[in-house]
């Protein structure tokens, strides 16, 4: 009988430039290398069974990325464990964060996922124009955009999916904003936000700091839904507090089946409960 995990991991730094599909692989070469006994599809070409999350755009970084991995249950495998047994094995800037078992038949991260949370810095963005923009845009009844959709422009109205908008405070490069953005029936980008605000803003450093689902009204991180007590989960980060670029102390010994020198974790992990809302 199978066993089905879920890991929280952090993409940070140099690494957020690394595609979705580039990361899967990175992810399939590094449970080999950890040596664990992940399930496999049938049929002519097996795949290792993995579910991911919410796809990242490439270019921007998160704190809360999501991953289900089946492992065969003839082998034991502790789950406490797996942070620091699978950090070491990914590139410097990807590090597991916290993993916890999940119900065999529990949903799946695409069908349980809300909306997220991000951290948007707004490049040459004062604070007072800041205000300003968030105050007109929670008051505004329409928020609408047109957007290249499967190749053909679409026009919405954002305002629903706007679940929450504040101003953070100066960035390096001007002003950093919190958004929390629905992702369904049809997510929003953070790019897309900001051309909604007004069109000449630019982005600059954007990170997920969390992923949201709904449970008995309340809103909770993926690792601390009902079904996964005890699970550890890291709490909302400060994104200009997160670790982007690392040197690699890592040491190769060739080939995929390498091993490497042990790194120093991220964050520590701490159970945390995001805040009663209206649920969608």
């Amino acid at each position: 009988m199978s066993v089905r995990v879920r890991l929280r991991f952090a993409k940070l730094g140099k690494v957020r430039f690394t595609s979705h599909r580039d990361v899967v692989r990175l992810w399939e070469r590094a449970l080999r290398r950890a040596v664990l006994p992940v399930a496999y599809s049938g049929g002519f070409r097996p795949r290792p069974k993995l579910s991911f999350g919410l796809a990242l755009s490439t270019g921007h970084e998160s704190v809360a990325e999501y991953l289900d991995v089946e492992l065969a249950g003839s082998v034991a495998v502790e789950v406490d464990d797996l942070p620091a047994r699978l950090s070491p094995e990914l590139p410097v800037g990807i590090d597991v964060l916290a993993a916890a078992p999940v119900e065999p038949r529990h949903p799946s991260l695409q069908e349980q996922v809300q909306s997220c949370t991000w951290r948007i810095e707004v490049i040459d963005l004062d604070a007072d124009r800041a205000e300003r923009l968030v105050q007109d845009t929670l008051a505004a009844e329409e928020l609408v955009l047109t957007r290249c959709r499967k190749g053909r422009d679409v026009t919405d109205d954002l305002r629903p999916s706007v679940r929450a908008l504040a101003v953070v405070g100066p960035s390096r490069a001007g002003t950093e904003l919190e958004a929390e953005l629905a992702v369904h029936p049809r997510s929003v980008r953070p790019v897309e936000l900001l051309a909604a605000l007004a069109p000449a803003l630019t982005e600059g450093r954007v990170v997920r700091t969390a992923q949201w689902i709904w449970n008995d009204g309340a809103r909770d991180e993926p690792l601390v839904a009902e079904g996964l007590d005890g699970a550890l989960c890291v709490p909302l980060a400060d994104a200009s507090a997160t670790r982007r670029d690392h040197p690699d102390v890592r040491a190769r010994t060739g080939g995929d089946e390498g091993h490497t020198a042990s790194r120093e974790p991220l964050c520590t992990a701490t159970s945390t409960r995001g805040s009663p809302g209206s649920p969608p």
